[in-house]
């Protein structure tokens, strides 16, 4: 079992089902009530206004109906009366309805447990069905159960009524529920209970009555048709009398409580008829009276428990003297007045008692420093084996002798328990003749080193197997070890909630100790001090930060509320079975962590700050058998960090490819994105993309240039763009043909009019501009020039910039269309627009050629 968590808690099956869930606030007063309260007729006036329930609206509405209907007159009497008639009518149909609306419960439409409590509910809400099993009505206005109001309820397993205002309830009222097991009825304001309302509950098996103004109980029994009473609560403060009769039928309880502080008549063999109470709970002031329940229950009744007594005078003490005949297995005192004069004769009685194992004394008072007038005996055969005493409040404590007068009664318990009470020291004596007991606590005291040293003197508490010193003063470890290492069976030691701080690396411990708790003492760092031998270790709440303590037998370790950020090493404790971590800076645990611990069966880690990187949420994914493993799972386990899934739970978040595996993503990107470009580089190469590119530039360096010289910078008729391999016959033939006419033409040649150093594109551009024409002499070789293109496009350019005709085609030889380049597309273009010379290879045409030419230059 691995801590708290694991413990499974049983609850009764119907008590405190329901909190205190909202309060219903009244509305405003509806229009039909308006309407009324303001209809003014002939000779009346104004009803006042209504501040109250819907009650009183109702009334003063028709008191005001019954006035109008008497102050009118004559003809106009029977009208008149006829409309207030009709305005009741709906006025009473209206509020009705809207009352209904406003008393109904909501959860019992859907559900079949039914939560109305603190909800100002004046009556039982309809809308009841016969799937209601639970119906919680506590904390409510209601006064008046009626016959219809659960009739439907033939299902209702629990009906809780408490601590409303209920004074009446109609006899059948409760026909229908046979399945009933729980009623309660406290704290109401009945006067009177009917045997009749419990006549067919013949499932019931509790019922709570306590807290209402009834002063008896009747004549007759009203239990007699329970046969399957469990537990009974009855009284009040005004509950003064139990006749016989009144548990006529009732033979097997498992508890009766009776509250009745001003009791005063209490007939002799009222409750003898029972044959048996495993729990009596006598809440009486009157010892006279509860030595009368008492001894009508002397062979019924297996734990007594009595409250409230005043338990100071010796004659009164007396009384109880019937007491040492009683059957009973346990005794309880509570809240009640002891003094050293009553002392003797109380653990005279208690000692008498023949089968009493368990004596109890819980917020007790006593008045005396222990000084008892006389000695007590025990004999033999004493069967008490269990003394529980917590908070007994002592206000001379520090006086306290040291209760030689009844250290035989205590020789022959097993298990003491004496809690919260300020002891600083049990005698050495006493503990000497503590020679049976098995089992001692004496947590929340004033115990420190020393007297611990003095309490578990050599000698002392021989057998003792458990021992809890939790929430003392004590603060020395190796002193603690030592004081206790002579208890050679001990096997439990609890020492949380004291201040130990540092502890030393050698202590000396009982041998036979296998459990120890040293949680909230306050310690920094585990040593050695801690015995091998332990099977439990509990050391929650310090400020441990880590955790390596070679404990071969080690099978339960609790950690809670440290500060550690990884699980201990599995190796120096190879046995665990459980482990608790919860509420630690743990961010997460692996497989191989959780694997490494071979016998893990309960691991409690929730609470803690988990980092949900990729791994951890892959290990938590895909381990098989978890769940079954991790204590709190899923609930405790909530993501920290990354901050979109903090606060989710664990198991229900689920990164993205990219969040697990980033660096592989990025890989995977960048290797796309190289092959991208790579492919972009191939298709640029073979569509002669870097040729575009360069020639994009070059015109957007064009672009930023004056689009037209002016006049007195045009100094070229033509600027010649050709091939270099047709230089021969552009310099030898065209340029001598028209440098030599009359008028001469004067052209721009690469070779000879460009400027040296200049970029070649800047020299294009600038001849391009500087000329009047563009002459262009095509032919195979030109269209295979880059420059040429260059030429062509600015060329190009200017044509449809300056909407001129400043390019002349000149074709040298014939060129096929298929041979052109896809990237002298303008060419193509201009090819198909313009027209264009061709060389002709006979004189005669060539003479038509020339002028051809000169002719369009002169343009």
């Amino acid at each position: 079992m691995l801590g708290n968590s694991q413990h499974k808690v049983s609850f009764g099956k119907y008590t405190e089902i329901f909190s205190h869930s909202r309060t219903v606030i009244a509305s405003d007063m509806p229009k039909s009530l308006q309407l009324l309260l303001y209809l003014q007729v002939r000779g009346g006036h104004l009803v006042p206004r209504v501040r109250d329930s819907h009650t009183r609206k109702l009334k003063h509405s028709m008191q005001y109906t019954s006035e109008m209907f008497c102050q009118t007159k004559h003809k106009s009497r029977a009208i008149h009366s006829w409309q207030v008639w009709a305005i009741y009518m709906v006025l009473a149909v209206s509020l009705s309805g809207e009352q209904e609306m406003k008393q109904t419960c909501p959860s019992c439409d859907t559900t079949e447990i039914c939560n109305c409590s603190s909800m100002g509910l004046d009556f039982i809400p309809p809308g009841l069905t016969a799937k209601t099993t639970v119906l919680n009505l506590a904390h409510n206005r209601i006064k008046h159960i009626q016959s219809q109001d659960l009739w439907q309820a033939v299902s209702l397993r629990a009906l809780l009524l408490q601590s409303n205002k209920i004074s009446s309830i109609d006899e059948d009222s409760f026909r229908s529920l046979g399945k009933l097991e729980l009623l309660d009825l406290s704290n109401n304001s009945l006067a009177h209970l009917s045997p009749v309302w419990f006549g067919h509950l013949f499932s019931l098996q509790h019922l709570y009555l306590q807290g209402n103004s009834y002063r008896d109980l009747g004549q007759s029994s009203l239990f007699s048709n329970l046969r399957n009473l469990s537990s009974l609560h009855l009284g009040n403060p005004g509950f003064s009398t139990i006749r016989q009769g009144n548990f006529e039928g009732v033979v097997l309880l498992d508890q009766l409580w009776i509250d009745g502080g001003n009791l005063s008549q209490y007939e002799p063999g009222s409750l003898e008829l029972i044959r048996k109470i495993n729990h009596m709970i006598i809440n009486i002031k009157s010892i006279s009276i509860v030595s009368a329940i008492v001894r009508d229950l002397l062979h019924s009744v297996a734990w007594l428990e009595v409250r409230k007594l005043d338990l100071s005078e010796l004659d009164e003490t007396q009384l109880l003297r019937v007491m040492s005949n009683c059957f009973a297995n346990k005794l309880s005192f509570k809240e009640s007045l002891i003094t050293d004069a009553t002392v003797p004769d109380i653990v005279s009685i208690i000692a008498d008692m023949p089968k009493l194992e368990e004596v109890e004394l819980i917020d007790c008072r006593l008045l005396g420093t222990g000084r008892w007038k006389m000695q007590i005996h025990v004999n033999k055969s004493q069967t008490i084996k269990v003394m529980t005493i917590e908070k007994l409040s002592i206000e001379q404590f520090y006086l306290f002798t040291d209760l030689q007068n009844v250290q035989g009664l205590l020789s022959l318990l097993t298990k003491i328990t004496v809690q919260n009470t300020k002891v600083f020291l049990v005698p050495c004596r006493l503990s000497q003749h503590l020679r049976s007991l098995e089992y001692l606590d004496l947590s929340s005291n004033l115990l420190g080193d020393q007297s611990l040293k003095h309490s578990a003197c050599p000698g002392s508490l021989p057998i003792l197997q458990t021992l809890n010193l939790s929430q003392n003063s004590l603060s020395d470890l190796e002193m603690t070890s030592k004081s206790l290492s002579h208890l050679r069976h001990l096997i439990l030691l609890d020492i949380s909630q004291n201040n130990f701080g540092d502890i030393p690396d050698v202590c000396k411990w009982p041998k036979t100790l296998k459990y120890l708790n040293l949680s909230r003492t306050q310690i920094r760092k585990v040593t050695t001090c801690i015995p091998p031998t332990l099977e439990v270790l509990d050391v929650s709440a310090n400020n441990l930060k880590e955790f390596g303590l070679q404990l071969p037998f080690l099978k339960e370790l609790y950690l809670t509320r440290n500060q550690l950020k990884t699980l201990p090493d599995a190796a120096p404790i190879p046995n665990l079975v459980a482990m608790s971590v919860r509420s630690n800076k743990l961010n997460s645990f692996s497989k191989e962590e959780l694997e490494s611990f071979k016998h893990m069966v309960l691991l409690d880690a929730g609470d803690n700050n988990f980092i949900c990187s990729c791994e951890f949420l892959s290990f938590i994914h895909h381990q098989a058998g978890l769940a079954q493993v991790l204590v709190g799972w899923p609930d405790k386990y909530t993501c920290d960090s990354p901050l979109a899934v903090r606060g989710d739970q664990v198991g229900a978040v689920h990164l993205s490819l990219m969040e697990c595996h980033r660096s592989l993503v990025v890989s995977l990107i960048c290797s796309l994105l190289f092959l991208v470009i790579l492919s972009l580089v191939a298709v640029g190469y073979k569509c002669h993309a870097v040729w575009y590119l360069r020639m994009t530039w070059a015109w957007l360096q064009a672009k930023r240039k004056p689009r037209r010289a002016p006049p007195e910078d045009l100094c070229y008729d033509a600027f010649v763009s050709y091939s270099e391999n047709d230089s021969d016959w552009v310099e030898n033939i065209m340029v001598q043909e028209l440098e030599q006419a009359c008028p001469p033409f004067r052209l721009c040649l690469h070779k000879r009019d460009f400027v040296p150093g200049k970029w070649i594109v800047d020299n294009i551009i600038d001849s391009i501009e500087k000329s009047h024409k563009t002459l262009f002499v095509l032919s195979e070789h030109f269209v295979q020039s880059e420059w040429c293109k260059y030429e062509l496009d600015f060329s190009h350019f200017r044509l449809f910039d300056e909407n001129n005709d400043a390019v002349i085609l000149i074709l040298l030889e014939p060129i096929q269309s298929q041979a052109i380049p896809k990237r002298f597309c303008k060419l193509r273009k201009i090819m198909n627009t313009k027209t264009y010379l061709e060389w002709p290879s006979g004189e005669e045409q060539q003479e038509m050629f020339w002028e051809n030419l000169k002719g369009a230059l002169k343009m």
